[in-house]
Protein backbone atom coordinates (compact mmCIF):
# COMPACT_ATOMS: atom_id res chain seq x y z
CA UNK A 1 0.00 0.00 0.00
CA UNK A 2 1.37 3.40 -0.91
CA UNK A 3 2.15 5.71 2.02
CA UNK A 4 -0.28 8.34 0.71
CA UNK A 5 -3.08 5.74 0.51
CA UNK A 6 -2.33 4.51 4.03
CA UNK A 7 -2.40 8.09 5.35
CA UNK A 8 -5.72 8.73 3.59
CA UNK A 9 -7.22 5.61 5.17
CA UNK A 10 -6.03 6.70 8.62
CA UNK A 11 -7.62 10.11 8.12
CA UNK A 12 -10.89 8.51 7.00
CA UNK A 13 -10.92 6.25 10.07
CA UNK A 14 -10.33 9.23 12.34
CA UNK A 15 -13.07 11.29 10.64
CA UNK A 16 -15.75 8.57 10.66
CA UNK A 17 -14.77 5.02 11.59
CA UNK A 18 -18.23 3.55 10.82
CA UNK A 19 -18.30 5.10 7.33
CA UNK A 20 -14.77 3.85 6.71
CA UNK A 21 -15.72 0.28 7.65
CA UNK A 22 -18.81 0.48 5.43
CA UNK A 23 -16.63 1.64 2.53
CA UNK A 24 -14.58 -1.56 2.71
CA UNK A 25 -17.47 -3.50 1.19
CA UNK A 26 -18.70 -1.50 -1.78
CA UNK A 27 -20.32 -4.08 -4.04
CA UNK A 28 -22.32 -1.32 -5.66
CA UNK A 29 -20.54 1.41 -7.61
CA UNK A 30 -20.77 4.10 -4.99
CA UNK A 31 -18.53 6.75 -3.62
CA UNK A 32 -16.18 9.36 -4.86
CA UNK A 33 -14.03 8.81 -7.93
CA UNK A 34 -10.60 7.28 -7.32
CA UNK A 35 -7.62 9.64 -7.46
CA UNK A 36 -4.76 8.16 -9.47
CA UNK A 37 -1.04 8.72 -8.77
CA UNK A 38 -0.95 11.54 -11.33
CA UNK A 39 -3.92 13.20 -9.48
CA UNK A 40 -6.38 12.41 -12.32
CA UNK A 41 -9.70 10.92 -11.25
CA UNK A 42 -11.38 7.80 -12.59
CA UNK A 43 -14.70 6.11 -11.84
CA UNK A 44 -14.79 3.84 -8.79
CA UNK A 45 -15.40 0.14 -9.43
CA UNK A 46 -17.38 -2.19 -7.18
CA UNK A 47 -15.08 -3.94 -4.77
CA UNK A 48 -14.31 -4.94 -1.24
CA UNK A 49 -11.37 -5.05 1.12
CA UNK A 50 -10.63 -7.64 3.77
CA UNK A 51 -8.22 -7.21 6.66
CA UNK A 52 -5.72 -9.92 7.47
CA UNK A 53 -5.82 -10.49 11.20
CA UNK A 54 -4.13 -12.87 13.64
CA UNK A 55 -5.12 -11.05 16.81
CA UNK A 56 -3.62 -7.88 15.39
CA UNK A 57 -3.62 -6.20 11.99
CA UNK A 58 -1.41 -8.02 9.47
CA UNK A 59 -2.42 -6.34 6.22
CA UNK A 60 -5.24 -6.11 3.74
CA UNK A 61 -6.38 -7.64 0.48
CA UNK A 62 -8.79 -5.99 -1.92
CA UNK A 63 -10.85 -7.08 -4.88
CA UNK A 64 -12.44 -5.01 -7.67
CA UNK A 65 -14.35 -5.93 -10.81
CA UNK A 66 -16.83 -4.76 -13.42
CA UNK A 67 -20.25 -6.33 -13.53
CA UNK A 68 -20.89 -8.71 -16.41
CA UNK A 69 -17.26 -9.09 -17.50
CA UNK A 70 -13.87 -10.14 -16.24
CA UNK A 71 -12.32 -7.25 -18.19
CA UNK A 72 -11.09 -4.20 -16.29
CA UNK A 73 -10.72 -0.62 -17.48
CA UNK A 74 -7.18 0.34 -18.55
CA UNK A 75 -6.59 2.38 -15.40
CA UNK A 76 -7.22 -0.66 -13.15
CA UNK A 77 -4.15 -2.88 -13.19
CA UNK A 78 -5.70 -6.01 -11.70
CA UNK A 79 -8.60 -7.51 -9.82
CA UNK A 80 -6.68 -8.07 -6.61
CA UNK A 81 -4.20 -6.09 -4.59
CA UNK A 82 -2.72 -6.94 -1.21
CA UNK A 83 -0.26 -5.63 1.31
CA UNK A 84 1.20 -7.12 4.48
CA UNK A 85 2.75 -4.97 7.22
CA UNK A 86 6.55 -5.32 7.22
CA UNK A 87 6.80 -7.14 10.55
CA UNK A 88 4.34 -9.84 9.38
CA UNK A 89 5.88 -10.53 5.96
CA UNK A 90 7.12 -13.99 4.96
CA UNK A 91 4.68 -15.67 7.36
CA UNK A 92 2.15 -16.75 4.70
CA UNK A 93 -0.49 -14.05 5.27
CA UNK A 94 -0.58 -12.88 1.64
CA UNK A 95 -0.88 -16.45 0.36
CA UNK A 96 -3.64 -17.29 2.83
CA UNK A 97 -5.47 -14.04 2.11
CA UNK A 98 -5.37 -14.69 -1.64
CA UNK A 99 -6.47 -18.33 -1.19
CA UNK A 100 -9.44 -17.17 0.89
CA UNK A 101 -10.43 -14.39 -1.51
CA UNK A 102 -10.47 -16.47 -4.70
CA UNK A 103 -13.74 -18.34 -3.88
CA UNK A 104 -15.45 -14.96 -3.38
CA UNK A 105 -14.32 -13.90 -6.87
CA UNK A 106 -15.50 -17.21 -8.31
CA UNK A 107 -18.90 -16.79 -6.60
CA UNK A 108 -19.33 -13.55 -8.58
CA UNK A 109 -19.11 -15.64 -11.77
CA UNK A 110 -15.70 -14.46 -12.88
CA UNK A 111 -13.88 -17.09 -14.94
CA UNK A 112 -10.50 -15.61 -14.05
CA UNK A 113 -8.76 -12.87 -12.15
CA UNK A 114 -5.66 -10.92 -13.05
CA UNK A 115 -3.03 -9.66 -10.64
CA UNK A 116 -0.12 -7.43 -11.53
CA UNK A 117 3.20 -7.20 -9.75
CA UNK A 118 6.40 -5.23 -10.10
CA UNK A 119 8.86 -7.20 -12.20
CA UNK A 120 11.36 -7.36 -9.32
CA UNK A 121 8.91 -8.45 -6.57
CA UNK A 122 9.91 -12.12 -6.34
CA UNK A 123 8.03 -12.69 -3.07
CA UNK A 124 4.70 -11.51 -4.47
CA UNK A 125 5.25 -13.55 -7.63
CA UNK A 126 5.66 -16.67 -5.45
CA UNK A 127 2.43 -15.84 -3.58
CA UNK A 128 0.53 -15.58 -6.87
CA UNK A 129 2.08 -18.75 -8.28
CA UNK A 130 1.28 -20.73 -5.07
CA UNK A 131 -2.36 -19.76 -5.65
CA UNK A 132 -2.40 -20.98 -9.26
CA UNK A 133 -1.25 -17.82 -11.00
CA UNK A 134 0.31 -18.15 -14.42
CA UNK A 135 2.52 -15.46 -15.97
CA UNK A 136 0.76 -13.79 -18.93
CA UNK A 137 2.89 -10.83 -19.97
CA UNK A 138 5.16 -7.96 -19.07
CA UNK A 139 3.52 -4.64 -19.92
CA UNK A 140 4.19 -0.92 -19.54
CA UNK A 141 2.05 0.82 -16.95
CA UNK A 142 -0.45 3.45 -18.12
CA UNK A 143 1.05 6.97 -18.13
CA UNK A 144 -0.71 7.99 -14.89
CA UNK A 145 1.49 5.52 -12.98
CA UNK A 146 4.78 6.75 -14.39
CA UNK A 147 7.17 4.87 -16.61
CA UNK A 148 7.48 1.33 -15.25
CA UNK A 149 6.95 -2.22 -16.36
CA UNK A 150 4.77 -4.70 -14.45
CA UNK A 151 4.06 -8.37 -14.87
CA UNK A 152 0.53 -9.67 -15.31
CA UNK A 153 -0.54 -13.01 -13.85
CA UNK A 154 -3.83 -14.82 -14.39
CA UNK A 155 -5.59 -17.24 -12.05
CA UNK A 156 -8.30 -19.37 -13.66
CA UNK A 157 -11.36 -19.74 -11.43
CA UNK A 158 -13.76 -21.52 -13.79
CA UNK A 159 -12.46 -23.89 -16.45
CA UNK A 160 -13.93 -23.33 -19.92
CA UNK A 161 -16.27 -26.04 -21.17
CA UNK A 162 -14.65 -28.34 -23.72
Amino acid sequence: MRAAQAQEELENIKADAQAFLASLDSTQVAGEPVTMPDRSQVPRLPGFKRWMWDGEFCGSIGFRWQRGTHELPSYCLGHIGYSVVPWKRRLGYATLGLQQLLPEAKALGLPLVEITVAHDNAISKRVIEKCGGVFVEAFPLPACYGVKTEWRYRITLIEAAR
